[in-house]
């Protein structure tokens, strides 16, 4: 069993890429989320953002670019208590700006559409130009997500090549050789910018390699969607911390991560994702400052096919969201398993009522042998007690305290 999640924001995250809802849905669904308990909201614009100037190429054809809706959403969303967090990819994943002719060349390698050049300085000029006029179109924006996920073919280039035949360079370290100077520009541009950035990239780095880069500058966003998701990522969160890295965020999925088609949302597994990440949470160190969770509702890549919409995604999004802040169903589920588990049946079929009946307990009489089995079993009643305390704790959020007494003596009392 675990506490709901300890602290920070819960984001939900909107990729507008592929399918965008028109304004008016997106005002209603900020309306649906300000109610299910959300924090905030992280918006993957890509080509749904007006881009001006040279940048105008980057708008979607198939739709009309946001304009005013923009700010329209950032209003909506403030009025409710809401904080909007514009991601901006800088390094991969920049399908929908690498696609057009006129920018192939700042690609890494001709074949990969995603992974830019991180040795033309035209390509951190053009990165740098997209995320100002994101800021420009975000008043008191405090937060700004800079993606660098999945960097395919990175080191693949020529100049690449030719940067790392120089001895003591690596991957990991072109990788943070980009992110770092990015960081670095946001900063000289607007000193108190909150920077977020995905972690995948830097899961393998040593402490001495990731102290040598963005310590200070970012605050890396831990990714998992799985619904076995591995609770040794409480170690993963506990070395970026070591590492100097002190402002950390997880990412679950409410949709878009089982497969590229998918159409309809398995609920169930995106559930059990955040059962994972709860697990995660309840055992850091309390020397880590958890700022959040990003609840992501992914479209895969910008030239995929369209997979889960938003409309039929709702429910796992409303049942994620409850599973961080609510525990009553899961707990019950799990107190009746333990009530009906085959183990405590034969022990009071057998033990309880052969050797320890109430006659027996009345006269203080019973086969040591067997006192020895009935001593072991009482590690039943300490977690079913602790259990009990926790179901009762959630239930009366909900219920009068008559009713969660009720329910309490009806089910766990006669055990």
């Amino acid at each position: 069993m675990n506490p709901p999640w300890p602290k920070g924001k819960k984001l939900v995250h909107l990729d507008l890429k592929g399918a965008p809802p028109r304004v008016e849905y997106l005002h209603r669904l900020i309306e649906l989320f300000s109610r299910l308990g959300v924090d905030g909201l992280l918006v993957e614009y890509e080509d749904m953002f007006p881009y001006e100037g040279e940048l105008q190429l980057l708008q979607a054809t198939a739709q009309p670019a946001y304009r005013e809706q923009v700010l329209s959403i950032q209003e909506s969303a403030k009025a409710r208590g809401m904080e909007v967090i514009p991601l901006v990819q800088t390094f991969g994943h920049m399908e929908f700006v690498l696609k057009h002719r006129p920018l192939w060349h700042l690609r890494e390698v001709p074949h990969c559409v995603g992974t830019l050049n991180p040795h033309k300085e035209e390509g951190v000029k053009l990165v740098m130009e997209m995320l100002r006029q994101v800021v420009e179109l975000h008043p008191h924006l405090r937060t700004v997500h800079i993606g660098a996920d999945e960097v395919y073919t990175l080191g693949e280039g020529e100049d690449s090549k030719l940067w790392l035949a120089s001895t003591g360079r690596s991957v990991e370290h072109l990788f943070l050789r980009h992110v770092t100077k990015i960081a670095k520009a946001i900063k000289e541009a607007w000193p108190d910018m909150n920077i977020i950035m995905w972690d995948d990239m830097m899961r393998d780095m040593s402490h001495d390699t990731l102290k040598s880069g963005l310590v200070g500058l970012v605050q890396p966003m831990l990714w998992d969607y799985t619904p076995n998701l591995d609770v040794d990522k409480t170690s993963l969160l506990e070395k970026y911390h070591g590492a100097g890295m002190s402002d950390l965020w997880a990412a679950s999925s409410f949709k878009g991560s089982t497969s590229v088609h998918t159409c309809v949302t398995c609920t169930q597994r995106h559930v059990d994702n955040h059962l994972q990440w709860l697990k995660v949470a309840a055992s850091l160190s309390a020397a880590i400052n958890m700022r959040g969770i990003a609840i992501t509702g992914w479209q895969y890549d910008h030239l995929s096919v369209l997979c889960e919409l938003l409309p039929v995604a709702l429910p796992s999004l409303a049942s994620c969201l409850q599973t961080l802040n609510h525990r009553l169903a899961e707990l019950i589920v799990e107190i009746n398993s333990l009530l009906n588990a085959e183990d405590l049946r034969f022990f009071e079929s057998n033990f309880v009522r052969g050797w320890f009946s109430p006659y027996h307990r009345q006269r203080k009489m019973v086969n040591p042998i067997n006192s020895m089995h009935i001593h072991n079993q009482a590690s039943y009643l300490d977690t079913l007690q602790k259990m009990v305390e926790a179901v009762r704790k959630e239930m009366v959020n909900y219920y009068p305290d008559s009713t969660a007494d009720e329910w309490i003596e009806e089910h766990a009392s006669p055990v």
